[in-house]
């Protein structure tokens, strides 16, 4: 593969002004009202359910009585996990496998707990009434006997000898030990180092904290035999094979799942929740749809966190500054059970990333995974490579300090000069131009004109911070993704995937796509997703796939139409398929003896078909592709800080961004700015806090959990390099995670750097105005500034 540092890069400064730009077509619908999601789905006579949760982060069940909710006004059922017991409900699976050599713990996870409770929220019996109002007042009358019994919730507690035990197969809390890396050559690089920088730092627990919460209809058809479930959610396929076989054992074509609208998702709705399970099984057992949607504090309380992991790391760096050695050890908390997909975050998911563009030549990776008596950790957005970018990234900032060196020359003297470039963990990151991104990115920040920025922060009795930082996404997800595409007698085209949109915009790029690979207008296809009835396979959204894994696949399905059409258009033209071309809708046949050429058009070609009765004309594409693709980039922000009372406040945020190839710019801008909210919001706000005595959840609502408003944030300045990958035919890395990614270690490095005058090298995400005030007070009190009259 060429090296692709040089030329075939385009940066582009206004998405909105490029020609490839356009509007997300279903945006109409959302604007004018008409989209569907969870709430306006299913048949109106649903029953309602209701969850009632454990108060304790852990407590023996010594009785659930549900008598009395039975008894209530328009209570059709109240169950307890006895019931599921009885019925033969198996326990919630984890289908992501670590491999026999990391010895994963999976305790069974029942969708209602029997005889114990392990954290706030845990589901402990469901009811069921006619309005969703009664099977709220129905809960009060649940009456659960509970005992009390020690929790941890402290992720870097819960290994330590004599801690509160989760689970008796788990001795000593740990779940897994997750190794990679050549551990006795970075050892050996860091005991040769001429410096070596350590540093220890959390990364803080978060809620995903959709618009739309989570939400369910189960369904069961007693006469084919069958169950529907609906739900607000991704990943389809996934959530059907693990309810099909894992919860109900019962063949996949038993179970159909599908997915509206939905608004939001993060990955936190790509896993299965207890509460699938429980609207089915109550929908066959009451033999009625049965509807469930979350309150916010179902989601604060059992919905998967993320993140929520303590870490210690090393650089080693030789007299130069140069890079020689990379040791992390980090203790990742897990939660009471080990969701769906849950031990990836903090293994699998950061491997590729860990060092991030950085040429290092020993890096190794040790990694526990540890349970405690919280809610589940599980996938939200980037999942672990925030994590494995907020490690280096800091890193680099305090070894350039302690070294008296600036942090963008740091960065130089160590970013990858040459691609393709295999890093220490043996992963091959094909393209990029790091380098050269980090200059484009200083001088689309002015960082030259930052000394003056800040004596006027002073000033004004303000202190003002400038932070760096580089990322490497990975973009990989399942190894498999299809398409297909079928042409009705009237000429419409289904256009059917297996990846899904929470938002991203795929009605507008996949068709975009499709119709210029056909030379056909964006009009003539329908897009069709999220639903097993209509998508046989498919490997879902997450991890910035859907377009180098689902759009090659629709380029494969396009491709494998034309080739069809060819042959029918040769038997209704009266030729052979090699003599048949195909361009804009039109095959054209081109006789061999000279004759006049015949045409017949896509559309009339699927009609003549259909009503010849023959199968209809399709196409189908597989995508089989196990390649990684790396998005890449550098971001610059700026913060000022009010020393007086810890108020910081973000004032601007650049950020150079290589994606590969682009096929829509002002989509790929829209993912960029959601992603750096959430990462800003990971930063400066957000954090799920659990009472460290009583384990009970200190931030149930949003009135203690806060997460980013438009006031928070300035207006982000966002450009494209565009370096395509040949790891798919688009050249396409995926754009969906890295603001999140980006974001975290760019804002702390500006809010560290602010408060070094003072002596303050690190600081816990997130960086709330009490801890800032707390560290300024702890470091003495700053020098009076002057401030306006």
């Amino acid at each position: 593969m060429p090296n692709r540092n040089d030329g075939g890069a385009s940066l582009l400064h206004d998405a909105s002004g490029d020609p490839r730009s356009e509007r997300r077509a279903e945006d109409r619908r959302f604007l004018t009202g008409r989209g569907t999601y969870v709430d306006d789905a299913g048949p109106d006579q649903t029953l309602h359910a209701a969850v009632l949760r454990s108060p304790h982060a852990h407590a023996r069940i010594l009785s659930v009585d549900v008598s009395a909710a039975l008894a209530a006004p328009g209570v059709r059922g109240a169950f307890t996990g006895r019931d599921l017991a009885a019925d033969g409900l198996g326990p919630l699976p984890c289908s992501l496998a670590l491999g026999p050599e990391c010895g994963l713990v999976v305790p069974e996870r029942p969708a209602l707990c029997l005889d114990r409770a392990r954290h706030v929220g845990d589901p402990v019996a469901l009811v069921a009434a006619d309005t969703r109002q009664q099977a709220l007042d129905a809960l009060d009358l649940i009456a659960v006997a509970y005992e009390t019994e020690p929790s941890i919730t402290d992720t870097q507690a819960s290994l330590d000898a004599g801690a509160p035990q989760v689970w008796a197969e788990a001795p000593g809390n740990l779940a897994f030990r997750y190794r990679r890396g050549d551990g006795d050559r970075t050892a050996a690089a860091l005991a040769a180092a001429a410096h070596v920088v350590e540093i220890s730092l959390v990364n803080n627990r978060i809620a995903a904290a959709a618009l739309e919460t989570r939400g369910a209809i189960g369904a069961w058809d007693a006469a084919a035999q069958r169950y529907l479930l609906t739900l607000s959610g991704a990943s389809a396929h996934q959530i059907r094979r693990e309810l099909a076989e894992g919860v109900f054992r019962i063949p996949l074509d038993r179970l159909d799942v599908v997915c509206p609208d939905v608004g939001g998702g993060f990955g936190m709705k790509n896993v299965v929740y207890p509460e699938y399970a429980l609207v089915l099984w109550a929908a066959k057992r009451l033999g009625s749809p049965v509807r469930w949607t979350a309150e916010r504090i179902d989601e604060f309380a059992g919905g998967v966190h993320a993140r929520d992991n303590v870490t210690r790391a090393r650089l080693g760096l030789d007299p130069d500054g140069r890079f020689l050695a990379l040791a992390v050890e980090t203790i990742a908390n897990l939660g009471a059970y080990v969701s769906s997909l849950g031990p990836g975050s903090s293994t699998t998911a950061p491997t590729p990333a860990m060092g991030g563009l950085y040429d290092i030549p020993a890096v190794s990776m040790d990694v526990r995974g540890a349970f405690t008596h919280t809610a589940p950790i599980d996938a939200y957005r980037g999942a672990g490579k925030p994590e494995a970018n907020y490690v280096i990234e800091r890193l680099v900032d305090v070894a350039a300090r302690r070294l008296g060196l600036d942090p963008a020359e740091l960065r130089r003297r160590n970013l990858i000069r040459s691609f393709p470039h295999r890093n220490a963990l043996g992963y091959a990151i094909d393209s990029g131009d790091a380098l050269s991104n980090l200059g484009r990115a200083l001088a689309a920040a002015d960082h030259a004109g930052f000394p003056a920025r800040r004596e006027a922060s002073r000033a004004a009795g303000r202190l003002r911070g400038i932070g760096i930082g580089c990322f490497l996404e990975t973009s990989r997800g399942q190894p498999h993704e299809d398409a297909w595409l079928s042409v009705a007698p009237d000429g419409r085209i289904d256009l059917a995937i297996g990846t899904q949109s929470n938002g991203q915009g795929h009605e507008t790029s996949f068709v975009r796509l499709a119709a210029a690979r056909l030379g056909l207008p964006a009009q003539a296809f329908r897009f069709v997703q999220g639903d097993t009835r209509a998508v046989p396979r498919g490997g879902g959204h997450g991890g910035a796939r859907s377009l180098h894994m689902g759009g090659a696949a629709l380029l494969l399905a396009a491709d494998d139409l034309v080739r069809n059409g060819r042959i029918l258009a040769a038997r209704l033209l009266q030729g052979e398929a090699e003599a048949v071309a195909y361009a804009a809708g039109e095959f054209v046949l081109s006789p061999r003896d000279g004759g006049p050429p015949r045409s017949i058009s896509l559309a009339r070609a699927a009609a003549e078909a259909a009503s010849a009765g023959d199968e209809a004309l399709q196409g189908h594409g597989h995508n089989p592709s196990e390649s990684y693709t790396f998005p890449n980039g550098c971001h610059v922000a700026e913060v000022e800080i009010d020393p007086q009372t810890g108020e910081t406040r973000l004032m601007a945020y650049t950020a150079v961004d290589d994606y590969g190839a682009l096929v829509n710019p002002l989509l790929a801008e829209g993912q960029v700015h959601g992603g750096l909210a959430q990462g800003v919001g990971q930063a400066l706000m957000e954090e799920i806090r659990y009472d460290p005595d009583s384990g009970q959840l200190l931030t149930a609502t949003f009135m203690d959990y806060q997460a980013p408003r438009a006031a928070d944030l300035p207006r982000f300045d966002v450009s494209f390099v565009e370096i395509p990958t040949d790891a798919n035919p688009i050249g396409a890395k995926g754009a969906g995670q890295a603001g999140a990614i980006g974001a975290p270690h760019t804002v702390m490095n500006a809010v560290l750097d602010a408060l070094a005058p003072f002596g303050i090298e690190h600081l816990d995400m997130p960086a709330t105005p009490q801890r800032v005030w707390a560290a300024l007070r702890g470091a003495g009190e700053p020098e009076p500034s002057p401030r306006p009259a």
